[in-house]
């Protein structure tokens, strides 16, 4: 399992959180098969959406993300819940790129530089939040960013990475949000984007052993800080036999007449997880009942 980290400058000026996504995205590689630029930037995805998760209030609450972009493997999706578990899926699996100017995985040219990033809040009452603001670099870290400072007013610094293994799994993969509260100033500030200025890519520091406690007091250098919330995270499919009915349910009676194949079989899969579930025609018909 993963490893969620919450925490706070002892002035309150200032918020981290940070999660060890490995495990949820070597899980996510597995259900989906996905070749490795389609991993890091849904697993990029997965990681920000745990965090973003874990900020919400409410029990029954959740928190979807959507990175609509012009690339070949566009869009991508995650949802979390408030405790930071997550699960998602890309538009494509299997996509090959070549490297980047920089030799990386080309994330942003396998979902695209432009197009919008949608953020939906449901807190399990009410309408839902919907927020959107423009891809910014197609990296998903900036643009989860940029979506805070435009959508939020909440300025922000997230940093997200995925290490690929050769064999396609996963040797490393977290990240972080820093966000200043509105009583900050330039001290806070500037110490921040110093701190942020020295360190090392996110997958480097997993990789050679840090946790995300020391991750965290790497970029609050400076600042006394205290730890809030520690929290197991996992990638988990809450998919079942009664929600998919429901959900044939909603088609109305003349779609479903329309769905049974030659051999009189409908198959319904999961995005999120590829469980396949099977309906004959007679249990299509006692939906329709």
């Amino acid at each position: 399992m993963g490893k969620l980290i919450r925490c706070i400058t002892s002035d309150g000026l200032v918020t981290v959180i940070a999660v060890d996504a490995t495990d949820i995205v070597n899980r996510a590689e597995q259900i989906h098969q996905t070749s490795a630029v389609v991993t890091a930037g849904l697993g990029r995805l997965l990681t920000a959406a745990s965090m973003m998760g874990a900020m919400l209030k409410g029990e029954k609450a959740s928190i979807t993300l959507r990175l609509q972009g012009d690339g070949a493997a566009s869009p991508i999706v995650a949802v979390a819940d408030p405790q930071g578990n997550v699960k998602g899926y890309a538009g494509k699996k299997v996509l090959e790129l070549p490297l980047n100017q920089y030799g990386k995985l080309d994330v942003s040219g396998a979902f695209g530089k432009t197009g919008l990033l949608y953020v939906m809040k449901d807190f399990g009452a009410g309408e839902p939040y919907i927020g959107q603001s423009p891809i910014v670099s197609g990296e998903i870290a900036e643009d989860i960013a940029h979506y805070y400072a435009v959508s939020e007013q909440i300025p922000t610094v997230c940093a997200l990475g995925v290490l690929v293994n050769p064999d396609l799994s996963v040797r490393a993969a977290g990240g972080f949000i820093a966000q200043l509260l509105p009583a900050a100033d330039h001290r806070e500030i500037d110490r921040l984007e110093e701190n942020i200025k020295k360190l090392d890519p996110i997958t480097t520091m997993l990789n050679q052993g840090m946790d995300i406690e020391s991750i965290c007091q790497k970029v609050l250098d400076g600042f006394e800080m205290e730890i809030l919330e520690e929290s197991k995270v996992e990638y988990r499919c809450d998919c079942s036999l009664e929600k998919v009915k429901k959900a044939l349910i909603t088609l109305g009676k003349e779609e479903l007449q329309t769905l049974p194949n030659e051999e009189g079989m409908t198959e319904v899969t999961c995005d999120f997880c590829d469980q396949t579930y099977h309906f004959t025609r007679e249990q299509l018909d006692m939906l329709i009942l």
